[in-house]
């Protein structure tokens, strides 16, 4: 069986028997009928996923890859904030009349900085560091900018990446790593679409950095399954599971901007039914 699903199962069971129920509070987020949008929250979740071993897709149901792939390219990558740049519609309920989200996600990836070494946007100036640095512990992104905050339509939820290398006795090539920090998370629409997303992010910048993925730790401060999701949640925690697909990528890419979605190779990936019509608090 997959050991996303494990993780993924584990997670879920916690929060539903152990979660704080926020029902009857002040809370942001709505239903489309203007109904609050209430959760059972969980604190500080950490789950450990070790690319080594598998590739960490849930096989309860299917996780679009190459359109989380394609979500990570459009803010790493293109370092858009333009919907008109991405494939998939999940910021769409965000964008104003023009398709922007406003000051955020590829936006601040894309923001020159001055280092002592130059000038540097953030998805560049990991790049840099993993070639010329790779055992600094200084390697990490935040999309969390206090002072665009008012200028974006939505704050970011994966937030921070940190990366950290290891060189393992026996191995000849590096081992790249990374934290995954998020303040918030809808467990049943996002939680292995991030997963997915950054496990393939880091997939990408250890093959153009000439290492080798290793593990990737999803910290989550607030992990919540909605009011109106828990129903889902327990068909979902009832799924047989399978083994975990075969992932990779072109091994002909050696820069990280000439990746495209044709790059990631799937393999033998067996799953349960998908969920159509998930809610989506707002």
């Amino acid at each position: 069986m997959s050991r996303a699903d494990v993780i993924f199962k584990e997670m879920c069971r916690d929060i539903l028997d152990n979660g704080t129920d926020t029902s009857g509070e002040k809370v942001r987020p709505h239903w489309e009928d203007g109904t609050p949008a209430y959760t059972i929250k969980q604190f500080g979740v950490v789950n450990r996923y070790d690319l080594r071993k598998e590739f960490p897709a849930l096989t309860l149901r299917r996780t679009a890859l190459k359109s989380a792939m394609d979500e990570i390219l459009w803010i790493w990558q293109r370092k858009s904030n333009n919907i008109k740049d991405l494939k998939p519609h999940i910021w769409d309920e965000w964008a104003d009349e023009n398709g922007s989200i406003g000051k955020a996600y590829g936006y601040q990836m894309g923001v020159p900085h001055k280092y002592r070494e130059g000038m540097f946007d953030q998805t560049d100036r990991v790049l840099y560091d993993l070639k010329h640095h790779p055992f600094s512990r200084r390697i990490l992104t935040s999309l969390y900018n206090h002072h665009d905050l008012n200028e974006m339509n939505l704050y970011p939820c994966a937030w921070s990446v940190t990366f950290n290398v290891t060189q393992h006795r026996g191995d000849e090539k590096l081992t790249l790593n990374a934290v995954l920090t998020q303040r918030s998370q809808d467990v049943l629409a996002a939680n292995n679409w991030n997963v997915c997303q950054y496990a393939i992010l880091l997939m990408m910048l250890a093959q153009v950095s000439d290492m080798k993925a290793g593990q990737l730790l999803h910290c989550i401060a607030d992990a919540h399954i909605y009011d109106r999701h828990v129903p889902f949640i327990e068909e979902l925690l009832q799924r047989p599971e399978f083994d975990a697909p075969k992932v990779t990528l072109n091994p002909e890419v050696r820069d990280f901007y000439a990746f495209t979605t044709d790059d990631l190779i799937v393999e033998n990936y067996r799953h349960g039914p998908q969920i159509e019509n998930i809610p989506i608090a707002v």
